[in-house]
Protein backbone atom coordinates (compact mmCIF):
# COMPACT_ATOMS: atom_id res chain seq x y z
CA UNK A 1 0.00 0.00 0.00
CA UNK A 2 1.37 3.39 -0.96
CA UNK A 3 2.39 6.03 1.56
CA UNK A 4 -0.23 8.39 0.12
CA UNK A 5 -2.98 5.86 0.71
CA UNK A 6 -1.77 5.23 4.24
CA UNK A 7 -1.84 8.96 4.89
CA UNK A 8 -5.47 9.12 3.77
CA UNK A 9 -6.40 6.17 5.96
CA UNK A 10 -4.68 7.70 8.97
CA UNK A 11 -6.61 10.93 8.43
CA UNK A 12 -9.88 8.98 8.35
CA UNK A 13 -8.98 7.17 11.55
CA UNK A 14 -7.84 10.36 13.28
CA UNK A 15 -10.93 12.42 12.45
CA UNK A 16 -13.29 12.71 15.38
CA UNK A 17 -16.05 15.05 16.48
CA UNK A 18 -14.70 17.99 18.49
CA UNK A 19 -17.08 20.27 20.38
CA UNK A 20 -14.64 22.47 22.34
CA UNK A 21 -12.53 24.91 20.33
CA UNK A 22 -9.79 27.43 21.00
CA UNK A 23 -11.63 30.74 20.40
CA UNK A 24 -8.34 32.52 19.64
CA UNK A 25 -7.38 30.19 16.79
CA UNK A 26 -8.07 31.38 13.26
CA UNK A 27 -7.98 29.81 9.82
CA UNK A 28 -6.31 31.96 7.15
CA UNK A 29 -8.80 32.77 4.41
CA UNK A 30 -6.60 31.18 1.75
CA UNK A 31 -6.44 27.94 3.71
CA UNK A 32 -10.18 27.87 4.28
CA UNK A 33 -10.68 28.40 0.56
CA UNK A 34 -8.34 25.50 -0.11
CA UNK A 35 -10.38 23.23 2.17
CA UNK A 36 -13.58 24.22 0.37
CA UNK A 37 -11.93 23.66 -3.01
CA UNK A 38 -10.96 20.14 -1.92
CA UNK A 39 -14.54 19.55 -0.75
CA UNK A 40 -15.82 20.42 -4.23
CA UNK A 41 -13.89 17.46 -5.65
CA UNK A 42 -16.44 15.10 -4.07
CA UNK A 43 -18.50 12.92 -6.41
CA UNK A 44 -22.07 13.81 -7.32
CA UNK A 45 -24.86 12.34 -9.42
CA UNK A 46 -24.59 13.50 -13.04
CA UNK A 47 -21.75 15.74 -11.79
CA UNK A 48 -24.36 18.29 -10.73
CA UNK A 49 -22.35 19.32 -7.65
CA UNK A 50 -25.39 19.78 -5.43
CA UNK A 51 -23.49 21.51 -2.61
CA UNK A 52 -23.24 25.16 -1.71
CA UNK A 53 -21.26 26.49 1.26
CA UNK A 54 -22.26 29.43 3.43
CA UNK A 55 -19.16 30.36 5.43
CA UNK A 56 -19.59 32.11 8.79
CA UNK A 57 -16.50 33.57 10.45
CA UNK A 58 -17.42 37.01 11.79
CA UNK A 59 -18.24 37.47 15.48
CA UNK A 60 -21.50 39.22 14.58
CA UNK A 61 -22.79 36.39 12.41
CA UNK A 62 -21.61 33.71 14.82
CA UNK A 63 -23.68 35.37 17.55
CA UNK A 64 -26.71 35.35 15.25
CA UNK A 65 -26.13 31.66 14.59
CA UNK A 66 -25.79 30.72 18.26
CA UNK A 67 -29.52 30.65 19.22
CA UNK A 68 -30.38 29.05 15.86
CA UNK A 69 -27.93 26.26 16.74
CA UNK A 70 -29.65 25.82 20.11
CA UNK A 71 -26.84 27.66 21.93
CA UNK A 72 -24.11 25.17 21.03
CA UNK A 73 -21.07 27.24 21.96
CA UNK A 74 -18.89 25.59 19.34
CA UNK A 75 -20.44 27.72 16.60
CA UNK A 76 -19.04 30.81 18.35
CA UNK A 77 -15.72 29.34 19.52
CA UNK A 78 -14.72 27.60 16.28
CA UNK A 79 -12.75 29.61 13.74
CA UNK A 80 -15.44 29.00 11.13
CA UNK A 81 -18.80 27.38 10.74
CA UNK A 82 -19.66 26.19 7.26
CA UNK A 83 -23.32 25.67 6.47
CA UNK A 84 -23.58 22.94 3.86
CA UNK A 85 -26.57 23.56 1.63
CA UNK A 86 -28.14 21.17 -0.87
CA UNK A 87 -29.28 22.42 -4.28
CA UNK A 88 -32.93 21.49 -4.85
CA UNK A 89 -32.70 22.67 -8.46
CA UNK A 90 -29.39 21.05 -9.30
CA UNK A 91 -30.78 20.06 -12.70
CA UNK A 92 -30.18 23.67 -13.74
CA UNK A 93 -26.45 23.07 -13.28
CA UNK A 94 -26.58 20.40 -15.99
CA UNK A 95 -26.71 23.18 -18.57
CA UNK A 96 -23.30 24.37 -17.35
CA UNK A 97 -21.77 20.94 -16.81
CA UNK A 98 -22.69 19.65 -20.27
CA UNK A 99 -22.39 22.87 -22.28
CA UNK A 100 -19.32 21.61 -24.16
CA UNK A 101 -20.76 18.18 -24.92
CA UNK A 102 -21.94 17.17 -28.39
CA UNK A 103 -25.48 18.36 -29.05
CA UNK A 104 -26.95 14.86 -29.00
CA UNK A 105 -25.27 14.11 -25.65
CA UNK A 106 -26.25 17.51 -24.24
CA UNK A 107 -29.89 17.01 -25.25
CA UNK A 108 -29.94 13.48 -23.84
CA UNK A 109 -28.47 14.50 -20.47
CA UNK A 110 -30.66 17.58 -20.05
CA UNK A 111 -33.76 15.52 -20.88
CA UNK A 112 -32.71 12.78 -18.48
CA UNK A 113 -31.86 15.11 -15.60
CA UNK A 114 -34.89 17.39 -16.02
CA UNK A 115 -37.12 14.33 -16.16
CA UNK A 116 -35.78 13.02 -12.86
CA UNK A 117 -36.15 16.44 -11.23
CA UNK A 118 -39.88 16.55 -11.88
CA UNK A 119 -40.09 14.54 -8.65
CA UNK A 120 -39.63 16.93 -5.70
CA UNK A 121 -38.83 14.10 -3.28
CA UNK A 122 -36.09 12.89 -5.62
CA UNK A 123 -34.66 16.41 -5.89
CA UNK A 124 -34.53 16.79 -2.12
CA UNK A 125 -33.05 13.35 -1.53
CA UNK A 126 -30.34 14.02 -4.11
CA UNK A 127 -29.57 17.42 -2.58
CA UNK A 128 -28.96 15.90 0.84
CA UNK A 129 -27.16 12.78 -0.40
CA UNK A 130 -24.69 14.57 -2.64
CA UNK A 131 -24.10 17.52 -0.31
CA UNK A 132 -23.23 14.90 2.31
CA UNK A 133 -20.36 13.66 0.13
CA UNK A 134 -18.87 17.16 0.04
CA UNK A 135 -19.41 17.60 3.78
CA UNK A 136 -17.42 14.47 4.59
CA UNK A 137 -14.67 15.50 2.18
CA UNK A 138 -14.48 18.91 3.87
CA UNK A 139 -14.06 17.34 7.31
CA UNK A 140 -11.34 14.98 6.10
CA UNK A 141 -9.51 17.81 4.33
CA UNK A 142 -9.66 19.89 7.52
CA UNK A 143 -8.21 17.04 9.57
CA UNK A 144 -5.42 16.54 7.04
CA UNK A 145 -4.56 20.23 7.48
CA UNK A 146 -4.51 19.98 11.29
CA UNK A 147 -7.99 21.30 12.05
CA UNK A 148 -10.84 19.65 13.91
CA UNK A 149 -14.49 19.58 12.96
CA UNK A 150 -17.97 18.74 14.13
CA UNK A 151 -21.00 18.10 11.92
CA UNK A 152 -24.17 19.57 13.41
CA UNK A 153 -27.64 18.47 12.41
CA UNK A 154 -29.32 20.00 15.46
CA UNK A 155 -30.30 23.51 14.46
CA UNK A 156 -33.46 25.36 13.49
CA UNK A 157 -33.44 25.17 9.72
CA UNK A 158 -36.36 27.53 9.20
CA UNK A 159 -34.78 30.25 11.34
CA UNK A 160 -31.42 29.65 9.66
CA UNK A 161 -32.97 30.19 6.24
CA UNK A 162 -34.66 33.37 7.46
CA UNK A 163 -31.69 34.87 9.34
CA UNK A 164 -29.11 34.10 6.66
CA UNK A 165 -31.45 34.85 3.75
CA UNK A 166 -30.98 31.48 2.09
CA UNK A 167 -32.77 31.34 -1.29
CA UNK A 168 -35.57 28.78 -1.69
CA UNK A 169 -33.39 26.84 -4.11
CA UNK A 170 -31.13 25.64 -1.27
CA UNK A 171 -31.90 23.44 1.72
CA UNK A 172 -29.70 23.51 4.86
CA UNK A 173 -28.17 20.06 5.24
CA UNK A 174 -25.79 20.53 8.17
CA UNK A 175 -23.42 22.91 9.90
CA UNK A 176 -19.74 22.03 10.20
CA UNK A 177 -17.58 23.79 12.78
CA UNK A 178 -13.88 24.01 11.93
CA UNK A 179 -11.08 25.07 14.26
CA UNK A 180 -8.43 24.00 16.74
CA UNK A 181 -9.53 21.70 19.53
CA UNK A 182 -9.41 23.10 23.07
CA UNK A 183 -10.30 19.70 24.53
CA UNK A 184 -10.02 16.19 23.09
CA UNK A 185 -12.99 14.60 21.44
CA UNK A 186 -14.98 12.29 23.66
CA UNK A 187 -14.36 8.60 22.95
CA UNK A 188 -17.11 6.93 20.99
CA UNK A 189 -18.25 3.33 20.76
CA UNK A 190 -18.31 1.84 17.28
CA UNK A 191 -20.46 -1.13 16.42
CA UNK A 192 -18.49 -4.22 15.36
CA UNK A 193 -18.56 -5.21 11.71
CA UNK A 194 -20.76 -8.21 12.34
CA UNK A 195 -23.51 -5.81 13.44
CA UNK A 196 -23.28 -3.48 10.47
CA UNK A 197 -22.24 -5.69 7.53
CA UNK A 198 -24.56 -8.13 5.78
CA UNK A 199 -23.07 -10.30 3.05
CA UNK A 200 -24.98 -11.05 -0.12
CA UNK A 201 -28.51 -10.73 1.31
CA UNK A 202 -30.52 -10.42 4.52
Amino acid sequence: MSTKTMDAIEVMKARSTVRKYDPDANIPEAELSELLEIATQAPSAWNLQHWRFLVITSKEMKEKLLPIAYNQEQVVEAAATVAVLGDLQANETARIVYKDARKDIYDLMIRQVDGAYQNERFARDEAFLNAGFAAMQLMLAAKAKGYDTCPIGGFDREKFVEEFRVPDRYAPVMLITIGKAAAPARPTTRLPLDQVVVKESF
